[in-house]
């Protein structure tokens, strides 16, 4: 729990939409290996390349001398190191290629579709365990009522409540370059701004189900709200950029409520 509190302390300290929008735009070139026409055109709509020019068959006259990774179409014997298509399990072959590398998770994310909602689930799983694991060890009070404000809110950080609401502005700059969007703080100002501001209304939300977890007082309430919290912001902003509209307030309620129940689950895990 320390050495993750500390890693995240860290992770806030550097709060750098340059650092991330440089690595989602690294350039990430995928080879493709298929003996039809056909299964060339199943990998490539696999991949959901956004940028054209990335993704490049072996038959091709002029391939790049290196790419970033291979997929083989199913059946086909392969390298060590590519991976099999397999429509069966589409999922799971995306999951193999993000388990084993994950510093290309968000350029793989921001230039191919078919890893953007995956990645995004581990962009906000993973931010609000950390958040979670904040509240529970330095026993965090009123989380709920202070949990969503932003820096261009009130001024300033002026305690560690503001450090969830850091590692939230962070998990939106990365959810921002996974998506395709603009990242930093002025170009994601109104989007961040029309899900989790004053009007959106998640503090009375979070209050009002607060009471209704089954875990009595003291600090895995706490814990719960805070990995809740942190995946209702997440889950608003992925809606966001993929609808191009803030949720209703019956959505709202929704996502918080799975958020919760998740919550509950994870902040008993981290005890």
């Amino acid at each position: 729990m320390l050495k993750t509190i500390k890693q995240a302390r860290a992770a806030i300290s550097l709060l750098n939409p340059g650092d991330v929008r440089d690595r989602a735009e690294r350039e990430l070139h995928i080879g493709l290996v298929a003996s039809s026409p056909k299964s060339y055109q199943e990998l490539e709509q696999f991949c959901g390349a956004e940028v054209p020019g990335r993704v490049h068959r072996a038959d091709d006259p002029n391939p790049p001398a290196e790419v970033d990774l291979v997929i083989y179409q199913h059946g086909a014997p392969r390298d060590r190191d590519a991976y099999t298509f397999d429509r069966s399990n589409a999922d799971g072959v995306v999951r193999r290629i993000l388990d084993e590398h994950e510093d290309l998770a968000l350029p793989l994310a921001r230039q191919y579709t078919t890893f953007r909602k995956p990645v995004v689930e581990r962009i906000v799983k993973s931010i609000a365990r950390e958040n979670a694991l904040f509240a529970i060890a330095t026993a965090l009070p009123n989380v709920a009522p202070t949990f969503f404000e932003l820096p261009w809110a009130f001024g300033e950080f002026a305690s560690d409540t503001a450090f969830l609401t850091g590692n939230q502005i962070r998990m939106a700059f990365l959810i921002a370059a996974a998506c395709g969007g603009e990242v930093g703080f002025g170009h994601q100002k109104a989007a961040v701004l029309s899900i989790i501001g004053g009007a959106f209304g998640w503090r009375a939300i979070a209050r009002e189900l607060a009471g209704k977890i089954p875990l009595g007082g003291g600090l895995i309430p706490k814990g719960a709200i805070a990995y809740a919290g942190t995946v209702a912001v997440g889950k608003g902003l992925e809606f966001f950029y993929h609808t191009k509209r803030k949720p209703t307030l019956l959505e709202r309620s929704e996502i918080y409520g799975a958020a919760l129940a998740q919550g509950e689950r994870a902040a008993a895990a981290l005890r």
